[in-house]
């Protein structure tokens, strides 16, 4: 099973808008589903559609309110605020389900509304 240092990890990753440590979770084939987008499917991809978005934004940060494994998927929800160039914050609660493959995430999905950070 992962461990809580796992996630913390990742998100750590995701928070610094670091998009190759972010990358380093994935396998090579992982399918990324963001809020109501298409999936993304492939590393190389996912890293295009990811360091795109932190372009986006000026920042953001998770806090992780809960954990939940069970066999090869993990669940995590909390709340994500969003910081826009502007310095203007968007919070947004989210739920992100993951399938794991060894270490490393197989599948990835985020289920989120953003419809308020570009608005």
């Amino acid at each position: 099973m992962i461990q809580n240092k796992w996630i913390t990890d990742l998100f750590s990753a995701i928070d610094k808008k670091d998009t190759l440590a972010f990358c380093s979770f994935l396998t090579e084939d992982c399918e990324l589903t963001f809020g109501n987008m298409p999936a993304v499917i492939s590393k190389k991809a996912i890293y295009d559609t990811i360091d795109n978005f932190f372009k986006s934004i000026n920042g953001l940060s998770h806090n992780v309110a809960e954990i939940i494994e069970t066999g090869d998927s993990i669940i995590s929800y909390g709340v994500v605020t969003y910081t826009r160039f502007d310095n203007n914050q968007v919070t947004a609660n989210f739920c992100n389900v993951f399938k794991i493959n060894g270490n490393l995430i197989a599948k990835y999905k985020i289920f989120v509304d953003i419809s308020q950070l570009y608005a």
